[in-house]
């Protein structure tokens, strides 16, 4: 039996997708903010501009990413 599971990646294949992935998400930011209409919604009783959710969602995307990289190393380190 395979001592890796499947889908998983390696110490540095992560290192080298790491920066790429950042780099998308800025990209992917900045496309939104050019692309998404002025407007805004009410979000918990206050005006929030429409373009600041889609915004907030890749930004989450990306602290995630950047979580995981931290993980990773930890994990590599204790081995």
């Amino acid at each position: 039996m395979r001592e890796e599971q499947r889908g998983t990646r390696t110490g540095s294949e992560l290192e080298r997708r790491y920066p790429i992935a950042l780099l998308l998400y800025a990209v992917l930011a900045v496309l939104v903010w050019f692309t998404v209409g002025e407007g805004t919604i009410i979000v918990f009783g206050r005006p929030v501009e429409m373009r600041w959710i889609p915004i907030l969602i890749l930004g989450t995307f990306a602290f995630r990413t950047v979580l995981v990289r931290q993980a990773d190393k930890i994990r590599r380190r204790q081995d």
